[in-house]
């Protein structure tokens, strides 16, 4: 199916045009009838040759149901732009042609109506010159006459040929049906509609209606009962359940962040009011806007809604009823917290094209989840780049991970824990840790040490001495399992030298840190305390209780006592 949106000034013939391609009336209402012009989104749908089904939302032209208007163009590809041959070019035509441009509606047809009242000719050359300066620049023209019916014979094939050039939308994107309706019908409770741009939507599919989860009880596309629609698509959603507040937008679970800040970029020469009303989708709300440079701004909105990067919108002064066009450039910005800081978010926004390499130059650091939610492709991976499982890491800033890294190892004699060096760096999962240990650091029993000058043999050996030490930090091993190790005295000796052992007799070592440990241990015993009590608290033998209380001791940590009991100083 195609969906296709009308466009123009009031009393152009827009209805008259729709009503002659399908057959319906789009004005339901009785006030519209009785005063000749819509008021209301209006739907109706045909089927056109080389095409297949097209359905039509036909707008208000009136400058009193501008954000009618704006709630039916939102959403839809493909506009059909209407202009009457008797009369000249009018304020809403160039508003309505204004908001297409800021949407970047691309695909659309002119059609000069009312031909059999005047000469087309003039209509149709300003109207050609008044969207060649737009993203419709060059669309094809048909002239016609609804009352008469002349032109409508080339009008069918000549929109069946724009229709063909519109790229088909992928059937298995996330779902976010933009809600213009909500009503209650009887037996069938709650139905939304709305224009469905791409993905599928199924009777029994489970999604979210603002907050709030819902079940899709039945659906409806051109009038019938259909078990499952693709977009582009005019369906109604008749839902299981009947929110309290019904939200915005229907949308997959889990694609979508509730989005209440957005960075953009902004079209229109004027400067942006502080509070304008935004226009996303068919919603509309008031939002603070602060600029950011010339080309940039930051909005904070009333509500939350699920923005992705690369959506385009409206803003609109609610004074004057100028017109600004945004592109979506960030869904989760950082915060300013110096003036100066906005002109820096600025120079940031300028590289930000919607693809991974400029997301993560920004950021740094990226998760896929959060890619998929914000709505920035997972691939290609820029080749510098780190990745470790569903994280990915930029280049730059992993060399800068990786420098911090060492400065922690070299901070501590007994290297880092990895999930210590994750908290210390500010990253989310040890995991990434791990990933980033190159030559000279390496991995010993799960503390990152520096060992580059060690031979192969003392670091397997070093490493082993951390799995032995792992659960009991003081049961020293003996001089047997020392020479199992391969940790001979020379070997003993060089490793202290680096502090990468603590050595407290010739064959009693500990990890560097043991001594730290054993104070903060010692000090909840009643002080003073006796060797024995320090040695069932230390869960040890004499052979190594007795060095590391005179370790203590000359350090300063531990006062020995005439009686030769102790106590922490």
């Amino acid at each position: 199916m195609y969906v296709v949106a009308t466009a123009g000034h009031v009393d152009h013939g827009k209805s008259t045009l729709v009503r002659a391609l399908t057959g319906t009336d789009p004005d339901r209402l009785e006030e519209e009838k009785r005063r000749g012009l819509s008021i209301r989104l209006g739907y109706c749908w045909t089927h056109l040759d080389g095409a297949g089904d097209v359905a039509f939302v036909d707008v208000p032209g009136h400058e009193r149901f501008l954000t009618t208007t704006l709630a039916g163009m939102g959403p839809v590809p493909v506009a059909l732009f209407v202009v009457a041959a008797d009369d000249p070019w009018m304020p809403q035509a160039a508003e309505h042609l204004a908001a297409l441009d800021a949407l970047g509606v691309r695909y659309g047809l002119l059609v000069v109506t009312r031909s059999d009242l005047a000469d087309p000719a003039p209509a149709l050359a300003r109207a050609g010159e008044e969207l060649s300066r737009t993203s419709l620049a060059g669309i094809p023209a048909v002239v016609c006459s609804g009352r008469t019916g002349a032109g409508l014979g080339d009008l069918r094939p000549a929109l069946a040929s724009v229709l063909q050039d519109v790229p088909p939308p992928d059937p298995a994107a996330d779902v976010r049906l933009w809600v213009d309706r909500e009503f209650h019908v009887r037996g069938t409770g709650t139905v939304v509609t709305g224009t469905l741009p791409a993905g599928t939507l199924r009777v029994g599919d489970r999604l979210l209606l603002g907050d709030r989860p819902v079940r899709v009880r039945g659906l409806e596309c051109l009038g019938e009962q259909v078990t499952q629609a693709s977009g582009v698509a005019r369906v109604a959603v008749a839902l299981a359940e009947r929110p309290a507040d019904p939200g915005r937008a229907l949308v997959t679970p889990d694609a979508y962040d509730a989005v209440e800040a957005a960075d953009v970029r902004v079209t229109g020469g004027r400067t942006l009011p502080e509070r304008p009303l935004l226009h996303m989708g068919a919603t509309f709300l008031s939002v603070h806007a602060r600029p950011l440079g010339d080309r940039f701004a930051r909005l904070r909105l009333e509500h939350p809604l699920p923005l992705r990067v690369g959506d385009r919108a409206l803003l609109r002064d609610p004074g004057d009823r100028s017109l600004w066009g945004i592109e979506v450039l960030d869904v989760d910005p950082p915060t300013l917290r110096r003036r100066a800081s906005a002109a820096r978010r600025a120079a940031v926004l300028e590289t930000l094209d919607g693809t991974l390499a400029a997301d993560l130059a920004a950021r740094g650091l990226v998760h896929r989840t959060s890619l998929r939610r914000r709505g920035i492709p997972s691939a290609p991976v820029p080749g510098d780049a780190l990745v470790h499982g569903d994280w990915i890491v930029s280049g730059p800033e992993a060399n800068r991970l990786r420098v911090a890294l060492g400065d922690l190892v070299d901070a501590s004699p007994s290297g880092v824990t990895k999930p210590g060096a994750a908290e210390q760096l500010g990253l989310p999962t040890p995991g990434l840790v791990e990933a980033l240990v190159e030559p000279p650091l390496r991995d010993a029993a799960g503390r990152i040490i520096r060992a580059a000058d060690l031979p192969d043999r003392l670091v397997a050996a070093l490493t082993a001495l951390h799995d032995d030490l792992a659960e009991s930090p003081f049961a020293a091993p003996d001089a047997d399992r020392l020479a199992r190790l391969g940790l001979e005295p020379a070997g003993l000796a060089r490793l202290a030298r680096d502090g990468k052992v603590l050595r407290l007799r010739d064959n009693v070592v500990l990890l560097p840190g043991a001594d730290e440990v054993a104070v903060r241990r010692l000090i909840e015993l009643e002080q003073p305390f006796t060797t024995s009590q320090a040695r069932q608290a230390l869960a040890t033998s004499r052979r190594v209780a007795l060095p590391l209380l005179e370790h203590l001791d000359r350090t300063g940590r531990t006062v020995r006592l005439p009686d030769d009991r102790r106590r922490v100083r």
